[in-house]
């Protein structure tokens, strides 16, 4: 029997995104790998997806995104809205084997509720589990819903009751992976890059101070919050300052950005973000959070770029000391290691990214988590015609 999935991507942005998109840009990595492999995918999104799919359907013509930092009372019926369609087309057709969902705290909470009407659930966890604590510390989803992690740190930090629903973890994946160690080596250039969006959990603050006390110019790579490019958030004014991303960089980050050693170039995709990433000394990494996934560290191996990073999350697992990037705990010492990045081999990091990190491995993993998830689930009640 052929597997249909409904892929949940959620109402922010479009899959695959413009340019930063996180949880979208793994939809569409995982997507085109299932499909290859005999998956027939259903994608739950907004209109403007283009990723090619069995079939879609949306009730955001657009992204969200714009709003997602916005007071809760005006944004909270936007992932509703969302899960109401998605819950409105698992009761209207009875040819899907299995949802696979992408939408934080929301995503999980209304399959749980759908109960035994449900078909079984795969929830994918992208963020850190500390947050939602009595949804997370509380969680009773029957045997239909399982979640599964993107990294085993960030599951070993799960409430318990949510690791009762686990089925492991897949790590992340980049199509850029796919024969990288076959590719040509990239001439290096002096600078390091931090590739994401700008928030105190990626301490881009802390990057921007240590890569200027070391003398090692640094490009800053990412939206600030819904301002993808530097002249967008300079028109925006002072009302800006409502979203806390764009307070966090005008106070922490902005200080340090002279436009020479430190820049702020907004968000880079495509072609654009390969080569950024491809001609770094290092992917610097100066984290104050526990990084649960590591999309932009995956990347930044796939293209030869060994990493800088300190040790927490995921980064541990998917960096090795030493041979594709350099780890520590000690925050100061991340600029000495900026220096040192440059005496890595790039052909280690492509070599270990096409061996662990490529959509194909992703897919084979999901597939194996799908089975255990239908094989546990009970048989499916649907509700009469």
């Amino acid at each position: 029997m052929r597997l249909t999935v409904l892929m949940n991507a959620g109402p922010w942005l479009s899959v695959p995104p413009p340019g930063y998109g996180g949880i979208e840009n793994v939809v569409a990595t995982l997507v085109p790998e299932l499909r290859r492999l005999g998956v027939r995918v259903v994608l739950a999104s907004v209109g403007t997806s283009t990723l090619p799919v069995d079939e879609r359907f949306s009730v955001f013509d657009d992204g969200q995104f714009a709003a997602l930092q916005r007071p809760y009372n005006q944004v909270c019926g936007i992932s509703q809205a969302h899960l109401d369609g998605v819950v409105r087309q698992l009761h209207a057709r009875d040819d899907i084997d299995l949802v696979h969902d992408h939408v934080e705290a929301v995503g999980l909470a209304t399959l749980a509720a759908m109960g035994p009407a449900g078909p079984p659930a795969l929830h994918t966890l992208h963020w850190d589990l500390t947050k939602h604590p009595e949804l997370y510390g509380n969680l009773d989803a029957g045997g239909r819903v399982r979640v599964n992690g993107v990294s085993a740190s960030q599951l070993a930090r799960a409430p318990g009751a949510l690791r009762e629903h686990s089925v492991g973890h897949v790590h992340l994946s980049t199509p850029l992976a796919v024969d990288a160690d076959r590719a040509p080596r990239r001439e290096k250039g002096d600078y390091a890059v931090v590739l994401g969006r700008i928030t105190p959990g990626k301490g881009q603050d802390l990057g921007a101070r240590l890569a200027r006390r070391v003398g090692v110019p640094l490009v800053l790579a990412g939206p600030v919050g819904p301002y993808h490019r530097p002249a967008d958030l300079a028109a925006a004014g002072d009302d800006a300052r409502q979203n806390p991303d764009v307070r966090f960089f005008a106070d922490e980050v902005a200080p340090h950005v002279d436009g020479e050693l430190v820049r702020w170039v907004g968000t880079v995709a495509g072609r654009e973000r390969d080569d950024l990433l491809a001609g770094a000394r290092a992917a610097f990494f100066p984290l104050r959070w526990e990084e649960p996934g590591g999309t932009a560290v995956v990347e930044a191996l796939a293209l030869g770029t060994p990493v800088v990073a300190t040790a927490r999350g995921c980064l541990p697992e998917l960096v090795e000391h030493g041979r594709t990037g350099l780890l520590t705990d000690d925050e100061e010492e991340l600029g000495e290691l900026l220096l040192a990045a440059s005496l890595l081999d790039p052909a280690e990091c492509r070599r270990e990214a096409a061996r662990r990190f490529t959509p194909a491995v992703m897919a084979q993993k999901y597939l194996g988590l799908y089975e255990q998830v239908r094989q546990g689930a009970p048989a499916r009640r649907l509700r009469a015609a």
